[in-house]
């Protein structure tokens, strides 16, 4: 069992930025990759970002120039570093990770955002 846990959320005002972290308790394992959805009520979980073991990274088109995703594949943590925040950013933001040993996918509990107009 893979636990990641997450920092970070928080409220700011429209133009902000916050920074979110997710580190996963097990080294010994290859994850790949690693990102961040976020849900709000009545929506369906959405894709904000993913990078690859090799770095490759991949954005939802709303958050794109302003949201930067980054790891640290020796310590199993993933980084989303948020500027220029939108209301409609508020949301839960999740952090997944795949372990590529078990091709099983964890989550983390969640971590509010809240964007004020």
């Amino acid at each position: 069992q893979v636990h990641l846990v997450e920092s970070g959320g928080g409220f700011v005002q429209a133009g902000g930025s916050l920074r979110l972290s997710c580190a996963g308790d097990e080294t010994t394992l290859s994850f790949n990759p690693m990102g961040w959805y976020r849900q709000t009520p009545g929506k369906l979980r959405e894709l904000v970002a993913t990078v690859s073991a090799g770095g490759n990274t991949r954005y939802a088109d709303s958050v794109k120039g302003r949201f930067t995703i980054s790891r640290d594949g020796a310590e199993n943590t993933v980084r989303l570093q948020m500027n220029n925040l939108k209301p409609e950013d508020t949301a839960t933001y999740y952090c997944y990770a795949h372990v590529v040993q078990s091709v099983t996918t964890y989550w983390g509990q969640g971590t509010q955002v809240t964007v004020s107009s």
